[in-house]
Protein backbone atom coordinates (compact mmCIF):
# COMPACT_ATOMS: atom_id res chain seq x y z
CA UNK A 1 0.00 0.00 0.00
CA UNK A 2 1.25 3.27 -0.76
CA UNK A 3 2.27 5.16 2.29
CA UNK A 4 -0.86 7.99 0.94
CA UNK A 5 -3.83 7.27 -0.69
CA UNK A 6 -5.86 9.78 -2.42
CA UNK A 7 -9.24 9.64 -3.89
CA UNK A 8 -7.77 8.31 -7.63
CA UNK A 9 -5.76 5.53 -5.40
CA UNK A 10 -6.01 2.17 -7.81
CA UNK A 11 -7.39 -1.02 -5.50
CA UNK A 12 -7.05 -4.32 -6.15
CA UNK A 13 -7.17 -7.71 -3.85
CA UNK A 14 -7.40 -11.18 -2.88
CA UNK A 15 -10.46 -12.98 -2.44
CA UNK A 16 -10.77 -16.37 -0.45
CA UNK A 17 -11.83 -18.42 2.23
CA UNK A 18 -9.88 -18.23 4.26
CA UNK A 19 -7.68 -15.39 3.14
CA UNK A 20 -6.05 -14.75 6.65
CA UNK A 21 -2.87 -16.97 5.24
CA UNK A 22 -2.35 -15.20 1.95
CA UNK A 23 0.69 -13.17 1.20
CA UNK A 24 -0.77 -11.60 -1.87
CA UNK A 25 -1.19 -8.39 0.09
CA UNK A 26 2.37 -8.51 1.48
CA UNK A 27 3.85 -8.71 -2.23
CA UNK A 28 1.82 -6.67 -3.85
CA UNK A 29 1.92 -3.65 -1.55
CA UNK A 30 5.68 -4.33 -1.18
CA UNK A 31 5.87 -3.54 -5.26
CA UNK A 32 3.66 -0.72 -5.01
CA UNK A 33 5.56 1.40 -2.35
CA UNK A 34 8.73 0.68 -4.73
CA UNK A 35 7.26 1.97 -7.71
CA UNK A 36 5.22 4.87 -5.58
CA UNK A 37 1.94 4.04 -6.60
CA UNK A 38 -1.35 5.39 -5.65
CA UNK A 39 -2.63 2.21 -4.77
CA UNK A 40 -3.55 -0.38 -2.14
CA UNK A 41 -4.14 -4.12 -2.56
CA UNK A 42 -6.29 -5.77 0.28
CA UNK A 43 -7.68 -9.56 1.28
CA UNK A 44 -11.40 -10.19 1.11
CA UNK A 45 -12.88 -13.31 2.83
CA UNK A 46 -16.96 -13.50 1.89
CA UNK A 47 -18.88 -16.14 3.27
CA UNK A 48 -18.53 -19.02 0.48
CA UNK A 49 -22.19 -19.17 -0.35
CA UNK A 50 -22.29 -15.40 -1.12
CA UNK A 51 -19.17 -15.57 -3.53
CA UNK A 52 -21.44 -14.46 -6.57
CA UNK A 53 -22.86 -11.79 -4.85
CA UNK A 54 -19.84 -9.85 -3.79
CA UNK A 55 -17.99 -10.20 -7.04
CA UNK A 56 -21.31 -8.72 -8.67
CA UNK A 57 -21.30 -5.95 -6.30
CA UNK A 58 -18.02 -4.98 -7.80
CA UNK A 59 -19.29 -4.60 -11.52
CA UNK A 60 -18.01 -1.22 -12.86
CA UNK A 61 -14.72 -0.87 -11.39
CA UNK A 62 -15.29 0.02 -8.31
CA UNK A 63 -11.67 -2.06 -7.46
CA UNK A 64 -9.39 -2.76 -10.34
CA UNK A 65 -9.63 -6.80 -9.97
CA UNK A 66 -9.42 -9.72 -8.05
CA UNK A 67 -7.09 -12.50 -7.31
CA UNK A 68 -8.82 -15.34 -6.38
CA UNK A 69 -7.96 -18.15 -4.18
CA UNK A 70 -9.07 -21.13 -2.47
CA UNK A 71 -12.76 -22.05 -2.73
CA UNK A 72 -13.37 -19.89 -5.89
CA UNK A 73 -11.29 -20.13 -8.45
CA UNK A 74 -14.04 -21.93 -10.60
CA UNK A 75 -16.91 -19.92 -8.96
CA UNK A 76 -15.08 -17.01 -10.64
CA UNK A 77 -14.71 -18.05 -14.26
CA UNK A 78 -18.43 -19.02 -13.84
CA UNK A 79 -19.21 -15.25 -12.81
CA UNK A 80 -17.45 -13.45 -15.31
CA UNK A 81 -18.42 -12.37 -18.46
CA UNK A 82 -15.33 -13.19 -20.70
CA UNK A 83 -12.34 -14.97 -19.90
CA UNK A 84 -8.98 -16.14 -22.06
CA UNK A 85 -8.20 -19.11 -23.16
CA UNK A 86 -6.21 -20.68 -20.80
CA UNK A 87 -8.95 -19.53 -17.96
CA UNK A 88 -11.37 -21.84 -20.49
CA UNK A 89 -8.80 -24.31 -20.77
CA UNK A 90 -8.27 -24.43 -17.47
CA UNK A 91 -11.96 -24.41 -16.17
CA UNK A 92 -11.16 -22.08 -13.23
CA UNK A 93 -9.72 -18.16 -12.82
CA UNK A 94 -7.00 -16.91 -10.60
CA UNK A 95 -7.59 -13.54 -11.91
CA UNK A 96 -10.76 -11.24 -12.17
CA UNK A 97 -10.67 -7.45 -14.08
CA UNK A 98 -13.67 -5.45 -13.72
CA UNK A 99 -13.92 -2.94 -15.92
CA UNK A 100 -15.80 0.20 -15.85
CA UNK A 101 -18.56 -1.11 -18.17
CA UNK A 102 -19.79 -3.46 -15.49
CA UNK A 103 -18.00 -6.42 -17.50
CA UNK A 104 -15.60 -9.12 -15.88
CA UNK A 105 -13.02 -10.72 -17.32
CA UNK A 106 -11.52 -13.49 -16.20
CA UNK A 107 -7.68 -15.22 -16.70
CA UNK A 108 -5.24 -18.10 -14.76
CA UNK A 109 -2.02 -16.65 -14.07
CA UNK A 110 -1.74 -20.01 -11.89
CA UNK A 111 -0.28 -22.27 -14.88
CA UNK A 112 2.24 -19.54 -16.19
CA UNK A 113 3.40 -19.44 -12.48
CA UNK A 114 3.87 -22.86 -11.99
CA UNK A 115 5.96 -23.10 -15.16
CA UNK A 116 7.78 -19.79 -14.46
CA UNK A 117 8.58 -21.35 -10.98
CA UNK A 118 9.93 -24.88 -12.46
CA UNK A 119 12.29 -22.85 -14.87
CA UNK A 120 14.26 -20.98 -11.87
CA UNK A 121 14.50 -24.34 -9.71
CA UNK A 122 14.49 -27.31 -11.86
CA UNK A 123 15.77 -25.25 -14.90
CA UNK A 124 17.39 -28.77 -16.83
CA UNK A 125 13.53 -30.29 -16.20
CA UNK A 126 12.06 -31.22 -19.73
CA UNK A 127 8.50 -31.10 -19.35
CA UNK A 128 7.91 -32.95 -22.62
CA UNK A 129 10.34 -36.08 -21.48
CA UNK A 130 7.77 -38.17 -19.22
CA UNK A 131 4.53 -37.52 -17.91
CA UNK A 132 3.29 -35.44 -14.78
CA UNK A 133 1.48 -36.59 -12.28
CA UNK A 134 -0.76 -34.17 -10.45
CA UNK A 135 -2.34 -34.84 -6.79
CA UNK A 136 -5.42 -33.40 -6.63
CA UNK A 137 -8.64 -32.06 -8.76
CA UNK A 138 -9.44 -28.72 -7.62
CA UNK A 139 -9.09 -25.26 -9.39
CA UNK A 140 -5.35 -24.92 -8.74
CA UNK A 141 -4.69 -28.95 -10.44
CA UNK A 142 -7.22 -27.38 -13.21
CA UNK A 143 -4.91 -24.38 -14.13
CA UNK A 144 -1.85 -26.41 -14.18
CA UNK A 145 -3.10 -29.28 -16.25
CA UNK A 146 -4.06 -26.37 -19.00
CA UNK A 147 -0.28 -24.99 -18.82
CA UNK A 148 1.09 -27.98 -18.80
CA UNK A 149 -1.07 -29.63 -21.94
CA UNK A 150 0.24 -26.55 -23.79
CA UNK A 151 4.22 -26.47 -22.32
CA UNK A 152 4.39 -30.13 -24.07
CA UNK A 153 3.91 -32.55 -21.60
CA UNK A 154 3.03 -36.10 -23.07
CA UNK A 155 0.32 -37.14 -20.54
CA UNK A 156 -1.18 -35.42 -17.20
CA UNK A 157 -2.07 -38.06 -14.58
CA UNK A 158 -4.58 -37.17 -12.31
CA UNK A 159 -5.11 -38.78 -8.79
CA UNK A 160 -7.50 -37.71 -6.60
CA UNK A 161 -9.06 -39.04 -3.40
CA UNK A 162 -12.54 -38.98 -5.21
CA UNK A 163 -12.42 -40.62 -8.77
CA UNK A 164 -15.52 -38.67 -9.99
CA UNK A 165 -14.01 -35.21 -9.46
CA UNK A 166 -10.21 -36.67 -11.31
CA UNK A 167 -12.61 -38.31 -13.96
CA UNK A 168 -14.69 -34.55 -14.92
CA UNK A 169 -11.14 -32.91 -15.13
CA UNK A 170 -9.87 -35.55 -17.57
CA UNK A 171 -12.71 -35.87 -19.34
CA UNK A 172 -12.92 -31.91 -20.04
CA UNK A 173 -9.20 -32.11 -21.33
CA UNK A 174 -8.99 -34.90 -23.59
CA UNK A 175 -6.98 -37.95 -24.38
CA UNK A 176 -3.73 -36.41 -22.82
CA UNK A 177 -5.33 -36.54 -19.22
CA UNK A 178 -5.98 -39.19 -17.44
CA UNK A 179 -7.70 -39.92 -14.38
CA UNK A 180 -6.77 -42.40 -11.30
CA UNK A 181 -7.70 -43.15 -7.60
CA UNK A 182 -5.07 -43.03 -4.90
CA UNK A 183 -4.86 -47.10 -5.94
CA UNK A 184 -2.99 -47.00 -8.69
CA UNK A 185 -0.42 -43.85 -7.84
CA UNK A 186 2.42 -46.25 -7.12
CA UNK A 187 2.03 -47.48 -10.94
CA UNK A 188 1.58 -43.71 -11.96
CA UNK A 189 4.59 -42.64 -9.98
CA UNK A 190 7.35 -45.37 -11.60
CA UNK A 191 7.64 -43.14 -14.82
CA UNK A 192 6.60 -39.72 -13.74
CA UNK A 193 8.97 -36.61 -14.59
CA UNK A 194 6.88 -34.56 -12.68
CA UNK A 195 5.09 -34.59 -9.07
CA UNK A 196 2.61 -32.14 -8.05
CA UNK A 197 0.70 -31.42 -4.78
CA UNK A 198 -1.95 -29.17 -6.15
CA UNK A 199 -3.68 -29.79 -3.01
CA UNK A 200 -4.53 -28.94 1.15
CA UNK A 201 -2.49 -31.30 2.46
CA UNK A 202 0.74 -30.45 4.39
CA UNK A 203 -0.50 -26.44 4.72
CA UNK A 204 0.20 -25.23 8.39
CA UNK A 205 2.89 -28.03 8.56
CA UNK A 206 0.79 -31.15 8.72
CA UNK A 207 1.58 -34.35 6.73
CA UNK A 208 0.99 -33.88 2.84
CA UNK A 209 -0.67 -36.31 0.54
CA UNK A 210 1.15 -40.18 1.56
CA UNK A 211 2.44 -40.45 -2.06
CA UNK A 212 5.74 -43.34 -2.52
CA UNK A 213 7.61 -40.97 -3.82
CA UNK A 214 10.65 -43.13 -3.34
CA UNK A 215 9.30 -45.14 -6.72
CA UNK A 216 9.69 -41.97 -8.65
CA UNK A 217 13.08 -41.86 -10.92
CA UNK A 218 15.53 -40.22 -9.50
CA UNK A 219 15.78 -37.62 -11.73
CA UNK A 220 12.09 -36.89 -11.27
CA UNK A 221 11.00 -32.65 -10.11
CA UNK A 222 8.70 -32.75 -7.03
CA UNK A 223 6.45 -29.92 -6.57
CA UNK A 224 4.41 -28.63 -3.71
CA UNK A 225 1.76 -25.42 -4.22
CA UNK A 226 1.48 -25.22 -0.47
CA UNK A 227 3.96 -22.90 0.80
CA UNK A 228 3.32 -22.36 4.56
CA UNK A 229 5.75 -24.01 5.44
CA UNK A 230 8.41 -23.70 2.87
CA UNK A 231 9.72 -26.79 2.88
CA UNK A 232 6.78 -28.86 3.56
CA UNK A 233 6.42 -32.44 4.69
CA UNK A 234 5.70 -33.82 1.25
CA UNK A 235 8.90 -31.73 -0.54
CA UNK A 236 10.88 -32.99 2.84
CA UNK A 237 10.31 -36.79 1.51
CA UNK A 238 11.34 -35.82 -1.60
CA UNK A 239 14.64 -34.08 -0.49
CA UNK A 240 16.00 -37.06 1.78
CA UNK A 241 15.34 -39.17 -1.99
CA UNK A 242 17.88 -36.66 -3.78
CA UNK A 243 14.65 -35.66 -5.49
CA UNK A 244 14.91 -32.23 -7.02
CA UNK A 245 12.10 -29.94 -5.81
CA UNK A 246 9.74 -26.63 -6.55
CA UNK A 247 8.51 -24.43 -3.34
CA UNK A 248 5.01 -23.25 -3.62
CA UNK A 249 6.24 -19.81 -2.85
CA UNK A 250 7.89 -19.46 -5.88
CA UNK A 251 5.00 -20.42 -7.79
CA UNK A 252 2.95 -17.76 -6.15
CA UNK A 253 5.55 -15.07 -6.64
CA UNK A 254 5.68 -15.77 -10.22
CA UNK A 255 1.72 -16.18 -10.81
CA UNK A 256 1.51 -12.54 -9.19
CA UNK A 257 3.61 -10.77 -11.53
CA UNK A 258 0.95 -10.73 -14.20
CA UNK A 259 -1.99 -9.81 -11.76
CA UNK A 260 0.41 -6.81 -10.79
CA UNK A 261 0.52 -6.07 -14.81
CA UNK A 262 -3.23 -6.19 -15.12
CA UNK A 263 -4.31 -4.15 -11.78
CA UNK A 264 -1.56 -1.22 -12.30
CA UNK A 265 -0.24 -1.02 -15.74
CA UNK A 266 3.36 -1.96 -15.38
CA UNK A 267 5.27 -4.59 -14.39
CA UNK A 268 6.24 -5.22 -10.71
CA UNK A 269 10.04 -3.33 -9.84
CA UNK A 270 12.60 -5.71 -10.13
CA UNK A 271 14.58 -3.81 -7.00
CA UNK A 272 12.06 -5.36 -4.00
CA UNK A 273 13.31 -8.69 -3.16
CA UNK A 274 9.94 -10.10 -2.20
CA UNK A 275 11.15 -13.62 -2.20
CA UNK A 276 13.28 -12.59 0.81
CA UNK A 277 10.31 -10.36 2.48
CA UNK A 278 8.78 -13.27 2.38
CA UNK A 279 11.06 -16.02 3.35
CA UNK A 280 11.36 -13.30 6.70
CA UNK A 281 7.68 -13.64 6.88
CA UNK A 282 7.42 -17.20 6.95
CA UNK A 283 10.19 -17.46 9.31
CA UNK A 284 12.61 -19.25 6.77
CA UNK A 285 15.21 -16.42 5.80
Amino acid sequence: MSATLTGAAVVAGVCGAPIRHSMSPVIHNAWIAAAGLDAAYVPFAPAEDRFEAFVDGLRGGAIRGLNVTIPFKERALAVADTASDLARMAGAANLLIFAADGTIRADNTDGPGLLGAISVQAPVFDIGAAPVVILGAGGAARGAVAALLLAGAPQVRIVNRTLARAEELATAFGTRVVAADESALPDLLVDAGLIINATSLGLGGGDGPAAPLALTPAEAVVMDMVYKPLRTEFLQRAQALGRRTVDGLEMLLRQAVPSFEAFYGQAPPASVDVRGLALNLLGEA
